[in-house]
């Protein structure tokens, strides 16, 4: 299965979702609760029911997650040098600066799969589960930081704390209850599609003539930066062949559809960061495979 196959779905539904909003009167009313039951709900039984499952083996995988969580890192230190270099509308880069640094896992998954099968999931889910809290709270930190309320915005935000408590139960090393788990990944996997129509449902294209250059700039970081700090540091420590794939695909993906969701709970600029997703995931059809090349 090709790159674009796989990001063809998700674009659509960003498409999708775009249209559906222009071509209906079901009213804000509508969209603002389903946007509710998505950051509430399904996004975070994703979280936890993904970190639960995540292999902790840190013996042979001790070098892959420093390579990763080390280049997410410098996302996060080269996404905040865009605020001085740039000028940028009100909440443009408190909501924006997330699109530098936080990930796919959607598309992480399916691409993982093809990479390296049962093995190359593992090796995914266990750089998510710990990206995952780093890059929440360096995006919560962004815009809670602007009110005044961050650890207050730590605390009561649903994505982090599924996260949390899903590494929490994977360390207590207790099974996931078969019912729970099914009804977790059923509420999961409906995340994924509510949650790119909602990206499309809050498309802005004037987003754009907003903030030019601050957003040419985190998505310079996120698809041409970050996966080349990866494969820099992957091949420095030598990573294993598969390892040194994942990394660096890893750094590569286009920024979390669910960074909209974020900004616009906590009173960010929605189309900014929605026309980031958008081009971010279309221009990841043409990096995403170039980087890949290389690794190979």
């Amino acid at each position: 299965m090709s790159i674009a196959t796989i990001l063809l779905p998700d674009f659509s539904l960003i498409l999708f979702g775009f249209l559906l909003y222009r071509g209906t009167r079901w009213g804000d009313a509508f969209w603002l609760g389903l946007e509710k039951l998505v950051y509430y709900v399904l996004f975070p039984a994703l979280l936890f029911h993904s970190t639960a499952r995540a292999p902790l083996d840190f013996a042979s995988t001790g070098s892959l997650l420093v390579v990763a969580l080390a280049a997410t890192c410098a996302g996060i230190a080269l996404g905040w040098l865009g605020k001085p270099l740039f000028r940028a509308g009100p909440m443009v880069f408190e909501s924006g600066v997330q699109t530098a640094f936080r990930f796919n896992s959607y598309i992480a998954f399916a691409v993982a799969t093809r990479l390296g099968g049962e093995q190359g999931v593992l090796l995914m889910a266990l750089i998510i589960g710990f990206a995952v809290p780093l890059c929440n709270v360096a995006a919560v930190h962004a815009l809670a930081h602007q009110s005044g309320g961050l650890w207050k915005g730590l605390l009561k935000n649903p994505l982090l704390i599924a996260t949390l408590a899903g590494i929490l139960f994977n360390l207590t090393g207790l099974p996931m209850p078969e019912l729970a788990g099914a009804i977790l990944g059923r509420l999961g996997n409906s995340s994924i599609a509510l949650g790119l129509i909602m990206v499309g449902a809050g498309l802005r294209l004037s987003g754009l003539h907003e903030a030019k250059g601050i957003s040419a700039w985190f998505l310079a970081v996120k698809l041409l930066a970050l996966p080349a700090l990866a494969y820099t540091l992957g091949r420095w420590l030598a990573l294993p062949p598969l390892q040194l794939r994942i990394a660096v695909m890893f750094c590569a993906l286009p920024t979390a559809s669910s960074a909209y969701v974020l900004a616009t709970q906590m009173g960010g600029n929605g189309p900014v960061v929605a026309f980031l997703i958008s081009a971010g995931t279309l221009l990841s059809v043409a990096t995403l495979p170039l980087w890949l090349a290389l690794v190979q």
